[in-house]
């Protein structure tokens, strides 16, 4: 009736074949690596004052002020009144002012009121923009001579023709 319980065998510990990846060296560039969401400023937000990083930025509340970032999306109800410089913009809503960017993107519903400088331009039907379209492009040196300066940055007049 009273019996003594049998032990359940022991297991064997637990064997790991790889060791564990180890950490880089550098904590920043791990940060670097993960992707990060976009920053939101939310439609019930107004920020008077410029908005500078190198992330991902999307505006759907307004900002009075100059917007610097690597990727800017605008939304339906944002609205910034000042200048954009960012790599991509995509705008779906109000832009007054300048937009310096590699890529633009305006989708049906943007209103753009000021010039846009740019490498790629997209429109589509219905989007507003009124300014000028201007586009820049990297200036491509022939093979073993450097890019030609412009002469305003050379400080003066072109350098008169020599005689031959």
């Amino acid at each position: 009736m009273f019996s003594k319980q049998a032990k359940p065998p022991a297991k064997p510990p637990v064997k790991f074949d790889a060791p564990p990846a180890p950490l880089p060296a550098d904590p920043a560039a791990a940060r670097k690596a993960a992707p990060k969401p976009a920053s939101l400023i939310s439609e019930n937000l107004v920020i008077e004052g410029g908005v500078t990083g190198e992330g991902e930025v999307q505006i759907d509340g307004v900002v009075r002020g100059d917007v610097r970032v690597g990727k800017l999306t605008v939304g339906e109800t944002g609205h910034i009144e000042g200048n954009v410089y960012a790599e991509a913009v995509e705008a779906r809503g109000r832009i007054i002012g300048a937009i310096t960017s590699k890529q633009v993107r305006l989708y049906g519903t943007a209103y753009i009121d000021g010039d846009i400088t740019h490498e790629q331009l997209a429109m589509e039907t219905g989007a507003f923009f009124q300014g000028r379209s201007l586009k820049f492009q990297r200036p491509v040196a022939p093979q073993g001579q450097p890019a030609p300066t412009p002469v305003a940055a050379q400080g003066g007049a072109p350098p008169a023709p020599r005689p031959v």
